[in-house]
């Protein structure tokens, strides 16, 4: 080979690396829109000619977390680059600016980013002729009041032409966006939720119990954390907003398969209590009972805005579509996990309360379990597996603290889980997995721990796919799996006989065959009967964000791949049969199936390089 093809040859190399070291370049595809307003180069162009207001000036007036707000606008001098934003709080100026690693640099007049926009023109086409148009635009409850404002210039060069009167919620600090979780054991749930009152202003807890019956009261631990918390920008500048107080209570004891009414309270100094609505969940049911068991899995979902705020790279369509086929769902769904990338908030820090509000219908009545992704934790110099910058400085800081897993460490995202027939290992891809390294220990606890008598039906599950996938990058990279991604953990998959393992990061979904060692172990498709010899391997990273391509090469243990958006759902029909769907979040439907029947004697059944060591006694 000439030098000067062997100088392209390792450029393409270095390339590919950056690329699988970076979420295999979805940073550029997946950049989060507020990302996109360069808001420290704002200046100041108030002019009478211009104006701004909003109505109703107070909302939530019932209760309502939720409010849609009109907006009306007029501009003399209009032009399609105009654009509204969403300002909380409602005073933006640039009084508390904090720099980054900049003292030179001249103190901006906007150093916060709004919390969502819209273009001026997106409600009537005929903006920039006439100059007036007006918003509807959707609100939650923030902890604080919100204001909108006028730019032109576009989103790079924006000009601050009006300010608008604020608006605000009747209860700005009321506990919202309840989430459950399981506890560290079977018969616990947590609930954790946002509220604007620190431990100094009231007590929180969670009043439960059974319907009917006398109520039992739960006390919460508060937490929070600061600017200084977080590990870069746009995190600890311009995404900054104050997260509140996030509050958990411990529920136990709880009896299985029992429904439980709770809402969560607040005890105010004057002896008033400030109290939620009134929501309920179904307690787990014992380890290795036998009944029928719903599990939805999916990765990579983030946000969308109902009122076409933020728009960028199709998240609505998906997200949205995802969230509502679940809630529609719900009365079929015992337990939900989402295994990473959760908000792709990337450090804009509003944006977390706004996906705890999507997801209140779904997180408030079963459990929410997530994983860790890139876009969670990565973080140059911060402990991170991987280099990159995909967390926009929340460095697992906001996971860590928004959700509750039950792991012996929230910075060490892994944890094992309980639910009837099922035992999951969730593992955390943005810390080294690898033979020898701590988590790797906890890996082969987790799936060594498992009665299969009891809990059959095996699963492990991690962001990053560790398996196989026919990605176009993975393709690219000849590996079609995470570099060094599965070569440490398939013997334990083998061993120790899991049965499905599920991965997010690439955004589309594919089933493998039952595969060991690159090779399929058993040909059937739609029907596993007996010892299935292998795991089954499956990317359903498609539950929201922008898709992603397939590659060229039809890989031979690809047995289903679909370019849209969808998830996962298992169904334990009992200790021997389990039946696996994929559906399309537009529609609902099941595009991919299969079952698998078995007995108990089927998993002690020997497997290639996953036997028993035998003696000359035996």
């Amino acid at each position: 080979m000439k030098e000067e093809e062997c100088v392209v040859v390792h450029v393409a190399l270095l390339l590919l690396l950056l690329l699988s070291l970076n979420g295999h370049g979805e940073c550029a595809i997946g950049e989060q829109p507020l990302s996109k307003i360069a808001i420290h180069k704002a200046t100041l162009s108030l002019r009478d000619s211009a104006s701004i207001k909003a109505h109703p000036l107070l909302v939530g007036l019932n209760g309502e977390d939720t409010a849609s707000v009109v907006v009306e606008y007029a501009n003399d001098e209009p032009s399609n680059d105009d654009w509204v934003a969403v300002f909380s709080p409602a005073k933006f100026n640039g009084s508390i600016c904090y720099l980054e690693n900049v003292p030179k640099e001249q103190v901006p007049y906007i150093c916060t980013a709004p919390i969502k926009y819209q273009f001026a023109n997106f409600s009537n086409s005929k903006y920039a002729k006439t100059g007036k148009a007006s918003l509807k635009l959707q609100l939650i409850n923030q902890r604080a009041d919100f204001s909108f404002a006028l730019f032109s210039g576009g989103l790079s060069n924006p000009q601050l032409l009006a300010v608008s009167n604020s608006i605000s919620f009747v209860n700005p600090k009321a506990p919202l966006y309840p989430r459950l979780a399981l506890g560290k054991s079977w018969n616990e749930m947590t609930v954790t939720w946002t509220s604007g009152y620190n431990i100094d202003e009231a007590i929180p807890f969670v009043e439960w119990g059974w319907k009917g019956r006398k109520k039992m009261e739960s006390p919460a631990g508060t937490l929070t954390f600061q600017r200084s918390s977080m590990c870069g920008s746009p995190a600890r500048t311009v995404g900054w907003r104050d997260p509140g107080f996030i509050h958990t209570s411990f529920l136990k004891d709880l009896w299985p398969n029992t429904v439980y009414t709770y809402r969560i309270v607040h005890l105010l100094p004057n002896g008033s209590y400030i109290k939620s609505k009134v929501y309920s969940f179904r307690s787990s049911p014992y380890p290795g009972q036998d009944s029928l068991q719903r599990v939805v899995i999916f990765g990579d979902m983030g946000k969308g805005e109902r009122d076409g705020s933020n728009e960028y790279s199709n998240y609505q369509p998906g997200s949205l579509n995802t969230t509502d086929q679940l809630i529609k769902d719900l009365n079929d769904i015992d337990i939900v996990f989402h295994i990473g990338d959760i908000t792709y908030a990337n450090g804009y820090i509003s944006q977390w309360d706004q996906f705890t509000a999507q997801i209140e219908p779904i997180a408030s009545t079963v459990p929410y379990m997530i994983a860790s992704g890139n876009h969670e934790r990565d973080w140059p110099d911060t402990g991170s597996f991987y280099g990159g910058t995909d967390s926009g400085g929340e460095c697992g800081v906001l996971a860590e603290t928004m959700f509750y897993v039950p792991a012996e460490n929230r910075a060490k995202f892994w944890y094992s889980a309980d639910y009837g027939m099922f035992h999951f290992c969730i593992a955390d891809t943005e810390h080294d997995w690898r033979e020898g390294s701590e988590q790797y220990r906890f890996i082969e606890h987790c799936l060594a721990s498992v009665d299969r008598v009891k809990q059959p039906w095996l699963i492990f599950a991690a962001h990053r796919v560790l398996g196989y996938s026919s990605d176009k990058y993975y393709g690219l990279e000849g590996s079609f799996e995470e570099p060094m991604g599965r070569e440490s953990l398939q013997k334990l998959w083998q061993k120790y006989k899991v049965d499905i393992a599920f991965y997010g990061h690439v955004h589309n979904y594919e089933r493998s065959c039952p595969i060991y060692q690159n090779k399929c172990v058993n040909l059937e498709k739609s029907h596993y009967s007996g010892a299935v010899n292998g795991t089954i391997h499956v990317v359903v990273g498609g539950a929201g964000a922008h898709l992603s391509e397939f590659g060229s090469i039809n890989t031979a243990w690809s047995v289903y791949k679909d370019y849209d958006w969808g998830f996962v759902k298992l169904t334990a029909l009992n200790h021997s049969s389990l039946v696996f769907e994929y559906k399309k979040s537009k529609d609902g439907k099941v595009y991919d199936s299969f079952t698998i029947s078995r007995d108990y004697r089927d998993v002690l059944a020997c497997v290639h390089d996953g036997c028993e060591k035998t003696t000359l006694a035996s």
